[in-house]
């Protein structure tokens, strides 16, 4: 099985309103569906454009205000990809439940369903400047084109997680991810090669470019999208299919071949999820099977 992914490098400017949002986000949805794409991922947090609009006193709004506009997203994103018939991982947006804030991924299939994986490992800044709250679990997600995880962000860099998701089936990791400064930005798009390695998966990663002025926490963005391969003879030798240029308002476009995870996972250089040692060390999926039986 094969699918084509596209990742979007967005664009924080300072915006108006709603509908400029929309028409910006509908421009990059377009391009995907051009290019013939199964999915299209955007970035983390890159809704946050949405506080630029300001309030009828011209000053920003906050993130407790972004919540607000989470039946509009929702909308927009449920319509786009109902139209254009691909799976599309809206980034992810601030939500509301029960007065604590969470940082969500959401994915909007082509019949119109939403799934929600809220981020699980949080940044200094989120816990202590935007006081958002993380999730409590990590789910997989079946669709047409085989079974994804969204982790965002900071997840990345937990091994464990990733060994969750795919000994949950997981073959495609999707990372939205938002990074201020080139220290940030390596740290993510290193730990995605890693996870690549460990658990001979793909990782389709993409991050916010451009600049919000006058919203805190969000006036410097280094990113660029890569979509992320292991690194066997099937595959490129520097694990990248295809990747942006740095920091520019663009779409990277790939497919990503399932079969060939299933080859190497086999009978590659190394088979490194097979060799796992649990004999030496935990693994998550035996401890759940003998958690099941007691």
């Amino acid at each position: 099985m094969q699918l084509r992914a596209s990742a979007v490098q967005y664009h924080l400017h300072t915006i108006s309103s709603f509908d400029e949002f929309a028409k910006q986000v509908e421009h990059y949805v377009k391009t995907a569906q051009e290019f013939g794409a199964d999915f299209v991922l955007f970035p983390e947090f890159f809704t946050t454009q949405l506080m630029s609009i300001g309030d009828e006193r011209g000053n920003p709004l906050t993130i407790q205000d972004l919540p607000d506009f989470t039946e509009q997203y929702r909308s927009l994103f449920i319509n786009l990809a109902i139209q254009t018939g691909m799976h599309i991982v809206g980034g992810t947006h601030i939500i509301r439940k029960e007065g604590r804030l969470y940082n969500v991924a959401h994915l909007f299939y082509p019949d119109g369903r939403v799934a929600e994986q809220a981020k699980l490992h949080l940044t200094p800044t989120e816990i202590q400047e935007w006081e958002i709250t993380p999730g409590e679990g990590l789910e997989v997600f079946e669709t047409q084109k085989g079974t994804i995880s969204l982790l965002t962000c900071y997840d990345i860099e937990f091994p464990e997680i990733v060994r969750m998701a795919k000994a949950k089936g997981a073959d495609v990791i999707f990372c939205p991810s938002c990074t201020d400064d080139r220290h940030g930005f390596h740290r993510v798009r290193y730990t995605a090669h890693a996870r690549t390695v460990e658990n001979q998966v793909y990782v389709v990663a993409t991050g916010t470019v451009g600049s919000l002025p006058t919203v805190d926490f969000m006036r410097a963005n280094f990113g660029q999208a890569a979509i992320i391969t292991p690194n066997d003879i099937p595959f490129p030798p520097q694990g990248i299919l295809a990747e942006g240029e740095m920091n520019q308002d663009m779409i990277v476009t790939a497919d990503l071949n399932l079969e060939l995870l299933y080859k190497v996972r086999e009978s590659g250089a190394v088979t490194t999820w097979r060799d796992r040692r649990t004999d030496l060390y935990p693994d998550w999926e035996k401890t759940v099977k003998v958690l099941e039986n007691v």
